[in-house]
């Protein structure tokens, strides 16, 4: 069964590609794109001090023997107030492989939930052209928006993606930009035409790199 996403502003529907929107859910694999994805945008930066990196703590603070207290032989220790840190978090990175054919499937199923939910829509986005209007833009979403919304528009459609990304709960990104985890994230997607041919190009295998070296 031909799977289509409802215009909007419009009366008719568009023809989705049986391929990427047609797809079987796979959970496991999309959990293990989604994981990677977040990942990836961590940007793996926090970091503590260990006692020998703290400033201070040179002298010893009291004497080995006869004051009767414990001995001591830094006040940068970490069972000081004002010490090092043991064990703390170091800068490292979190990304972990998936590999292009499971990505691209991952993409499949997510981008399938939502056609076959229906949660799909297609806009036209030359009414912007010439303008940026926020008002024009939440008119068109209509009753859609109060849910998370994700907007898919191309690089060449900027005054449309201007006039969405000031909606609340409303969120733009291009087509060549969308993960796994912005598909499954969103209640409804709403993307022109070219954006939905571009995520069909990525959901569906790409030439490989021989070929793609041959065509240029």
């Amino acid at each position: 069964m031909a799977r289509t996403a409802k215009k909007l502003g419009a009366t008719g529907t568009v023809k989705l590609d049986d391929a990427a929107f047609g797809a079987d859910f796979n959970g496991p694999l999309v959990h293990e794109s989604v994981r990677a994805e977040l990942a990836a945008r961590r940007q793996g930066t926090h970091s503590t001090k260990t006692r020998g990196k703290v400033r201070g703590g040179g002298a010893k603070p009291w004497r080995q023997k006869g004051t009767g207290r414990a001995r001591a032989g830094s006040s940068r220790s970490p069972i000081w107030t004002g010490g090092g840190t043991v064990f703390g978090p170091q800068p490292r990175h979190y990304t972990f492989k998936v590999n292009r054919k499971e990505r691209r499937a991952a993409l499949r199923s997510a981008l399938s939930v939502h056609a076959e939910r229906g949660t799909i829509h297609a806009i036209d986005p030359q009414p912007f052209v010439d303008e940026v209007s926020a008002k024009k833009a939440a008119s068109l979403l209509g009753d859609l928006i109060g849910g998370s919304v994700l907007i898919i528009l191309t690089d060449e459609h900027e005054r449309a993606a201007l006039s969405f990304r000031n909606i609340a709960r409303v969120s733009v990104l291009p087509a060549g930009g969308v993960g796994v985890v912005d598909v499954i994230g969103a209640a409804v997607i709403v993307a022109s035409q070219e954006a939905i041919d571009e995520l069909s190009d990525r959901a569906n295998k790409t030439p490989s790199r021989r070929a793609e070296e041959a065509s240029a």
